[in-house]
This record gives C-alpha cells, sequence and structure tokens, in this order.
C-alpha cells in the first residue's frame, strides 16, 4: 500500500485508500476495517495525505515531514484524547510547528493518522518525481508544423509579390492614360498652333496681290503723259 494512495475523507473517521476514482466520486477502502465503499464527491472531500502541509513558524512544511520526525523521536504517542499530553508532545517531537495556527483538533487528527500508517506498515514517503520523458511525438508535431510554416512563408511572400505587382500595374495603367492624354493634349495644341499659322502663309499672296495692284495703276499714269503732247 502506497503512501500516495491514502486520502482523509471528509466527514468520515480515519484514513482510506483510493481504489479508484469516478465522475461523481471514488469507491475507497478503509484502513480501519478494510471496508470498501463508494463515497460521492458531491457530498464528501477528498484530502491526499501527501498534498496536506502544515503551519511552523517558519515556512510551512509537509505532513509527511511532521510523521517522520514523530518516527525519529522515540517519543511515545499520547493519547490523542488529552490535549495537554498531545501539545506536549508536539512541543518535543517538533516544537517549529506554529501552535497559534494549528489547532488542538489538528495535531489530535495528526497523532491518529500516524498510529494508523503505522500499523497497517505503510512507508511514509512522497512520491518520487517520474523523470520527464522527452515528447518525441509531440517533437515531431512541432518540427512539421515548423516545416509547413516555412513553406507557407514563401507562398505568402509569393502572393504579397503578385499583389504588388497588381498595384504598380495599376498605378501604371493611369499614368499611360495620363501620358497618352499629354500626347493627345500636345497633338491638340500643335494642330492649333498649325491652323494659326496656316492664314500667314495665305497672307502672302494677298500681299503680292495688292503689290501687284499697286505696279498696275503705275503704267497708267505714264500712258497719260502722251495726251499731254498731242495738246501742244
Amino acid at each position: 500500500m502506497e503512501y500516495a494512495k491514502i486520502v482523509a475523507v471528509t466527514g468520515l473517521p480515519g484514513l482510506y485508500e483510493l481504489v479508484s476514482s469516478k465522475s461523481d466520486g471514488a469507491i475507497v477502502r478503509s484502513l480501519d476495517d478494510k471496508s470498501t465503499r463508494f463515497v460521492s464527491s458531491r457530498i464528501h472531500n477528498f484530502s491526499h495525505l501527501e498534498s496536506i502541509e502544515v503551519y511552523t513558524v517558519r515556512d510551512n512544511v509537509n505532513l509527511v515531514d511532521i510523521f517522520t520526525a514523530m518516527d525519529q523521536s522515540g517519543e511515545k504517542t499520547p493519547d490523542e484524547k488529552d490535549n495537554e499530553a498531545v501539545k506536549k508532545y508536539f512541543e518535543k517531537v517538533y516544537p517549529d510547528l506554529d501552535f497559534d495556527r494549528v489547532y488542538s483538533s489538528d495535531m489530535k487528527k495528526m497523532v491518529k493518522w500516524f498510529g494508523v500508517l503505522k500499523s497497517n506498515n505503510i512507508e511514509i514517503k512522497l512520491r518520487e518525481a517520474a523523470p520527464e520523458e522527452e515528447p518525441v511525438e509531440e517533437a515531431v508535431a512541432v518540427e512539421e508544423k515548423a516545416a509547413g510554416e516555412k513553406e507557407a512563408k514563401p507562398k505568402a511572400a509569393k502572393k504579397e509579390k503578385e499583389v504588388a505587382d497588381d498595384e504598380e500595374k495599376k498605378e501604371a495603367a493611369p499614368k499611360k492614360k495620363a501620358a497618352s492624354k499629354a500626347k493627345k493634349e500636345e497633338g491638340d495644341a500643335n494642330g492649333e498652333e498649325k491652323k494659326e499659322a496656316a492664314p500667314k502663309k495665305k497672307a502672302a499672296p494677298k500681299a503680292k496681290k495688292e503689290e501687284g495692284d499697286a505696279t498696275d495703276e503705275a503704267p497708267a499714269k505714264k500712258k497719260a503723259a502722251p495726251k499731254k503732247d498731242a495738246k501742244k
């Protein structure tokens, strides 16, 4: 019988071995009469002895430390019903006990439990922590996950690049349109300039025509001169 399986049950006297646990309670075996029974967790609470701590004037200690001191002291355990004798016993066995916070009922209980453990030849020691095993499967899963993340990152980067290229194309499209528009406006401006320049070229022949008209008038004057000679 292991010390780690020993429990105290509220509302029930003595100590019990935890046989099996259920969702609504537990099956326990009494260390006094060896009877087995089901105890409902709705009515009772279970306390593992190895999880119980005791107040001292310094730091709290595990109950197993008190039992060990009692076992090594060589002092005879007192009558658990005698409050004064129980207190004097612990003053000798474990003087660091905080007697202001550890009540007589607690000390009586420790004396009784110690007697039950000894009568059942239960070795009083804490359960040794199991060595931590390397989580092989979990490590593999983590590595696979990491590999998946590595593969996902290039895809994500590629996707981001494609999005960036699309954005650049969208930005470039208006620029091209703007350039085309600018060229069109420039072409229109050149066309306007050509149109404005065209009348100037047509004006030159008109000026020549006017000059020609002036030239035609000159001979007419010259022809009038002979008329004067004729009168003479």
